[in-house]
């Protein structure tokens, strides 16, 4: 019933299978691959006529971890997975960038990857088998694919690379300055295609060194793909990329001048109004068989490519008039906005982001349901990219896979200058607003973000910068990379290259390939240029702000403090009675955790004295010889009790009263009555013994020893 085909190999401490022919045997190509005892179904199908009227390929990949994986029941209402979480959405993209560039060119067939997460042994991330799943189900599907590829995770500890390290030793690398990178790399046997990665200030030659690793190591999960394809794969689908080049001759001869003429217009809209201009020119010199041949859109792009592509490689020129390795003019401007608690305004040619820092308390924390279990975290990233950025009038809805990409690689690359939590208990929120869009607006993210959390007070490490590289390379071998790209740049070249980083070193890297052939010594040659541009922002950001800014006044103020765990229930009180009664009574709010740490906040400095106060109150113990304001709560024959150390009463006996004989304590004390005491000390019994008569009842100060004995 079934034709099976398993595949099988140890990959570091691991061993990965591949197995297809049992389960979706409908699908073009279905392929589970388990790393460990993580298993990841990917399921790949494609219609078999092209979608007309379209001039890009219909690509859509989708990632699924079903909770069941691990065996949890999803939280929330429902009890259901429902919209893809960031972590799935990140991973979808991860999934398709190393593999859209390998489909044959002029494909337009309609292609669904699915993955789907069967298994997770909460060691081994699913997103590098579903990677991996992915290249193997696509490769044995017949579909036009000029794979395989693979991918693999890297970490670096004591300058040593670390083969796919473990999901906890990947969760929360902030925390763990012993692990210095999580990166995630994906490519061909001859070429690196995409890389992803988390950094805590790695030096240019420590990040290719990684990549290099990386790119060594999936090679033998490339020949086990390729064995997998030997025994298993279809006939390959019978597609033949269509011949435009009539057409495209056509279109060279009847608008290449003006096209070359739209494009040396260093202002954008005006080159993109003279771009569309030069278009409709070409369209009015065409026959009308040659407007209705489907790849006519596809033989405008080409043009547009060639004009802009030639210009960079054989004469160094850009398209802005830039040298190739200038970053554009930057403008920084802090405090733009006048009530939030930070805000920076970073401009950088016609890229602009208003990003505004907010300063929140442990409530504010962002709770994640996630396959590894529940956490919580106190840095959150929103990058917002509305239509009007590009001057455009598009539909505005909630954020796409492109924002959340956008803003997680920002998130990654500020991570590493946060303080510790413990030193800055804060829940930091980032939103950047793109105003203006061209050409890496993650990257003006990371700018603005850095100069608005120190706008904000954020005791950050140091500050950071990002630039976006580009690159140009020819058949011939021949290739120009480029500094700060513009957005014509990064749609009409071979590569998308982002580094962030400090002073020190790197913090995020990402890269995305769309031809294959990027040697070593053409990134190298990207990361040394990628340095130079991120000190000369850093540089200009240093202009507009210089350490750390003032707290704004509507900014909360948090206060620590640690107490015994065994004094957690008492603070808590019986169903959080006395806690809520400290919210109330002080103004501030008052969060516990189960480690005994208390973070205190308000905007209001007595309010977090007020709080602060009653709390020690309840877990501090009254000294020996201390000297207390108490209230008198009882009075008795013998004595009067009085209530002096929060809830602490002790008796003050009728002789400590005064230095004379009192026939009855209400002589001179009544219930309510504050007054001043000293702890004397403790009773066999443990009873609190307290005197007024040693303590000057205006001051609070001890009276002298005459004077008590008087």
């Amino acid at each position: 019933m079934f034709n099976i085909t398993t595949k099988s190999m140890q990959w570091g401490d691991e061993t990965l299978t591949l197995e297809t022919g049992k389960v979706a045997r409908q699908a073009d190509g279905s392929v589970i691959a388990t790393l460990g005892e993580t298993s990841v179904m990917a399921n790949v199908t494609f219609a078999k006529e092209p979608k007309p009227g379209l001039d890009f390929f219909p690509l859509t990949v989708h990632y699924q971890e079903k909770y069941y994986a691990a065996g949890k029941v999803p939280g929330g209402f429902f009890k259901r997975e429902a919209r893809p979480s960031e972590k799935e959405t990140l991973t979808a993209r991860l999934i398709d960038r190393p593999i859209r560039p390998l489909f044959v060119p002029g494909f337009k067939h309609e292609t669904l990857v699915m993955c789907t997460v069967l298994s997770h042994d909460l060691v081994n991330d699913p997103d590098m088998v579903a990677m991996i799943a992915t290249s193997a189900a696509l490769t044995i599907s017949g579909v036009p694919f000029m794979g395989p590829i693979a991918a693999c995770r890297v970490g670096y500890v004591d300058g040593d690379y670390v083969l796919n390290p473990d999901v906890e030793d990947m969760h929360d690398l902030r925390n763990k300055p012993e692990q210095r990178l999580d990166l995630v790399v994906a490519g061909t046997k001859d070429a690196v295609m995409m890389v992803e990665s988390e950094a805590y200030e790695l030096t240019e030659s420590e990040m290719l060194g990684a990549v290099n690793f990386a790119h060594q190591q999936i090679q033998p999960v490339i020949d086990l793909i390729i064995d997998l394809a030997e025994d298993a794969a279809k006939e390959p689908f019978d597609f033949q990329p269509p011949d435009y080049s009539e057409l495209y001759e056509a279109v060279k001869a009847a608008g290449e001048t003006q096209m070359r003429d739209a494009y040396a217009i260093l202002d954008k809209q005006e080159r993109t109004a003279a771009v569309s201009a030069a278009k409709e020119a070409i369209k009015a010199g065409l026959s009308e068989e040659q407007l209705e041949d489907p790849n006519l859109g596809a033989a405008l792009k080409k043009l547009e490519s060639v004009v802009l592509r030639g210009n960079v490689v054989k004469d160094g020129k850009r398209i802005d008039g830039r040298p190739l390795d200038q970053v554009r003019p930057i403008v920084c401007e802090t405090g733009f906005l006048p009530r939030t608690h930070g805000s920076a305004l970073f401009t950088r040619g016609e890229t602009q982001g208003l990003v505004v820092t907010t300063l929140g308390t442990g409530d504010d924390e962002q709770f994640i349901d996630a396959l590894t279990g529940n956490f919580r975290s106190n840095f959150l990233l929103h990058y917002n990219f509305p239509p009007y950025s590009v001057g455009e009038a598009g539909r505005v809805g909630p954020p796409g896979r492109r924002e959340i990409g956008h803003g997680k690689l920002a998130w990654r690359a500020l991570q590493a200058v946060l303080p510790a939590p413990t030193d800055f208990p804060y829940t930091l929120r980032l939103v950047s607003e793109i105003t203006e869009s061209n050409g890496s607006s993650s990257m003006a993210t990371v700018c603005g973000g850095s100069l608005s959390m120190m706008d904000a007070g954020v005791p950050l490490k140091a500050a950071v910068a990002g630039v976006a590289m580009g690159l140009v390379l020819e058949e011939d071998g021949s290739y120009a990379v480029l500094t700060d790209i513009l957005g014509d740049e990064d749609h009409l070249g071979d590569m998308d290259f982002k580094v962030a980083g400090t002073e020190e070193g790197i913090t995020s890297l990402q890269m995305d390939i769309k031809v294959a052939g990027i040697t070593p010594e053409i990134m190298e040659k990207a990361l040394a240029q990628a340095k130079d541009g991120r000190l000369h922002i850093l540089g200009e950001m240093n202009k507009a702000l210089s350490g750390v800014g003032e707290f704004s006044v509507h900014a909360p103020r948090i206060e620590t403090m640690q107490i015994p765990t065994d004094k957690i229930r008492e603070v808590i009180g019986s169903g959080g009675k006395v806690i809520r009664e400290i919210v109330e009574v002080s103004g501030a709010k008052v969060d516990i955790n189960d480690e005994g740490i208390i973070k205190i906040a308000s905007p209001n400095g007595d309010a977090i004295k007020k709080a602060y106060d009653m709390i020690h109150s309840i877990v501090a113990e009254p000294e020996e010889g201390g000297i207390y304001k108490g209230t008198v709560v009882k009075i008795v024959d013998f004595g009067a009790f009085v209530n002096f150390f929060g809830k602490r009463d002790g008796l003050v006996h009728v002789s400590q009263i005064e230095n004379r004989r009192l026939n009855h304590p209400s002589d001179v004390l009544k219930e309510g009555q504050e007054v001043w005491v000293k702890l004397l000390g403790f009773d066999d019994r443990g009873k609190v013994r307290l005197s007024m008569k040693v303590v000057d009842q205006e001051t609070g100060e001890e009276a002298k020893k005459e004077e008590a004995e008087d």
